[in-house]
């Protein structure tokens, strides 16, 4: 009986929590393998080597933060306000190291330095915004509104897990469902 192998994806999720820990620096075959307590010999039974794994690791990234998350917000069906409430609760029970914000966060700052990282940033941000403008544009008729609520969404996702200010004499919680629904008026 051969051994157990350990599978791709377990690689690219370890290499994504490495990747939120420390940057792209942290993402190095010896680490991954001792995180996973198995041998770095099966890592190259899936990769070329590490740059193929950071790649691989920025599709996974990619696809299950746009097309994942729209497609399980359109399995749910509904009108435009039913998908974005579901939207926003699909993004808010985000968590893990794929679709958290914190792999959002590292993968930005990765893109701050790698022109190759920028452009599937770009790309991802650019297919969220096309997303919420097609649900926005669905209820509210005014072009430069839809695009202010998509920015805001967008705002809000990323900025929220980088305001460090004291929440005052509201829950961030009651805040932000306040500000989700104004965006649904």
């Amino acid at each position: 009986m051969g051994a157990i192998r350990t599978p791709r994806e377990k690689w690219i999720e370890e290499g994504l929590r490495a990747l939120v820990a420390g940057g792209p620096e942290a993402v190095r075959v010896e680490v991954l393998a001792q995180s996973l307590g198995v041998t770095k010999g099966g890592f190259y039974g899936y990769f070329r080597n590490r740059d193929a794994l950071l790649s691989e690791m920025l599709d996974t990234w990619e696809y299950e933060v746009a097309e994942g998350v729209i497609e399980e917000v359109e399995r749910g069906g509904g009108d435009a306000r039913a998908r974005l409430h579901r939207l926003f609760a699909v993004v808010a029970a985000s968590e893990g190291p794929v679709r958290g914000a914190t792999a959002d966060l590292a993968v930005r700052e990765w893109a701050r330095r790698d022109a190759a990282v920028a452009e599937r940033l770009r790309r991802v941000d650019n297919r969220r915004m096309a997303y919420l403008r097609s649900l926005y544009s669905s209820f509210c008729t005014d072009e430069e509104e839809v695009e202010a609520r998509c920015l805001m969404t967008v705002t809000l996702r990323i900025g929220s897990h980088l305001h460090a200010a004291d929440d005052g004499p509201y829950a961030r919680a009651d805040v932000t469902a306040r500000i989700l629904r104004r965006l649904l008026e």
